[in-house]
């Protein structure tokens, strides 16, 4: 092969090699790394809205904060092995009450301070006007809608540890980042045009090998 051809030989290996791992890399981190599902219920309005499609991460239970958005699985609790997604309102440790105030004064107390909660739908921290007093064990997590009229959450089950859920039933968590799927979509698609490049240097490669072994006569042949 000439020298050409095998410059272009070598570039075609080395650049389809790196598009094959950069796609497949990618494809593999985001399904090992993230996921997405639908919300079909009223109990994260308006957050979530039924139909909104959500991304989230996988991560381990201990790894989740006060506010985080997660999902998680409690067949016991609701009949059905499917997630379930609630926000984070305590972790191990916390002490949750309501409510202080009133109406739409009226405040979750976490520790003994009010919090602010502004993703509730139409400003209502109560919906059930039922007061609770929760110390949140170790390792477990206080979980509410923010449609707190219309959720079925750690309010409804105080008779299994407060209502509480343990962090071990966590799976994942919802983030609002969208930029994690477009620099993921972005190096897939990179890494297919680099294939599709490393393809097309390979076929060059290819035609200049055989331009150079095609027989040329030793002397001119005088046609009659």
């Amino acid at each position: 092969m000439s020298g050409k051809g095998r410059g272009l030989g070598i570039a075609a290996v080395l650049v389809g090699l790196l598009g094959v791992v950069l796609a497949l890399g990618s494809t593999l981190y985001a399904r090992n790394s993230y996921g997405s599902s639908t919300i079909s219920s009223q109990s994260m309005a308006p957050t979530y809205e039924p139909g909104d499609r959500i991304i989230f991460e996988k991560v381990d239970g201990g790894e989740v904060h006060r506010g985080d958005v997660v999902l998680f699985s409690a067949p016991d609790r609701y009949g059905f092995s499917g997630s379930v997604v609630q926000r984070v309102v305590g972790v191990g440790g916390d002490r949750v009450v309501c409510c202080t105030g009133s109406g739409t004064d009226a405040r979750i107390t976490v520790n003994g301070k009010p919090l602010a909660e502004p993703y509730v739908k139409q400003g209502d921290v109560d919906g059930l006007h039922k007061t609770y007093d929760v110390t949140v064990p170790k390792g477990r997590l206080f979980l509410l809608g923010d449609n707190r009229a219309n959720a079925m959450d750690s309010r409804f089950f105080a008779s299994d540890h407060e209502g509480t859920v343990a962090e071990s039933a966590v799976r994942d968590r919802v983030t609002d980042d969208r930029r994690v799927a477009f620099v993921i979509g972005s190096a897939v698609i990179v890494g297919v045009v680099l294939i599709l490049v490393g393809i097309g240097l390979g076929i060059a490669a290819f035609v200049v090998r055989r331009r150079r072994a095609a027989p040329v006569a030793p002397w001119p042949v005088q046609q009659g």
